[in-house]
């Protein structure tokens, strides 16, 4: 099993610029999911809300994505270059707190192994010092296994296992 670990940025609507901007300096191919597109794939006629997309729960959990103005805004986007470059970003719904330059990252750890994804999960939450689970690790619409967690120097991990194309 191969892990790959990428640096997964957080913006508020800029996300696509910013996308667009790493790939003209880096080269590579860019894939981008809106909020709109999400909904139309789940079925769903509202703009997904957390138990629906990745990277939307704030330290409680919960979001609001359902502003119709924010169906544009990425939800999941990549750059990801052949000379081994990746950068990851969204974009966070309105009804949840973001700051510029405040939370500006996740640190996304993606595999192809629910066990050793699981298994990494455990040893990250398993943290007595004070892990916070923002996303139970389960399955969801995009991936075989995904979940985040904020460890107790603040930084919040995406893990998830890649779901087959």
């Amino acid at each position: 099993m191969s892990l790959t670990t990428t640096t997964h940025l957080n913006f508020r609507g800029d996300a696509r610029a910013a996308l667009d901007f790493y790939q003209s300096v880096f080269g590579g191919r860019t894939t981008v999911v809106t909020y709109a597109d999400a909904a139309a794939a789940s079925g769903l006629t509202d703009t997904p809300t957390t138990a629906d997309t990745p990277n939307t729960a704030d330290a409680t959990g919960t979001a609001d994505a359902t502003d119709p103005a924010e169906g544009r805004w990425v939800m999941w986007g990549e750059v990801v270059a052949e000379d081994g470059f990746r950068v990851m970003a969204y974009d966070v719904p309105s009804g949840m707190p973001w700051e510029r330059g405040r939370n500006s990252f996740f640190v996304s750890v993606r595999g192809d192994d629910t066990e050793e994804i699981a298994a990494r999960w455990d040893r990250l939450t398993a943290d007595a010092a004070g892990s916070t689970v923002l996303h139970p690790l389960a399955p969801a619409p995009w991936a075989a296994l995904y979940g985040m967690v904020r460890d107790r120097f603040g930084v919040v991990w995406v893990l998830d296992v890649v779901s087959p194309r």
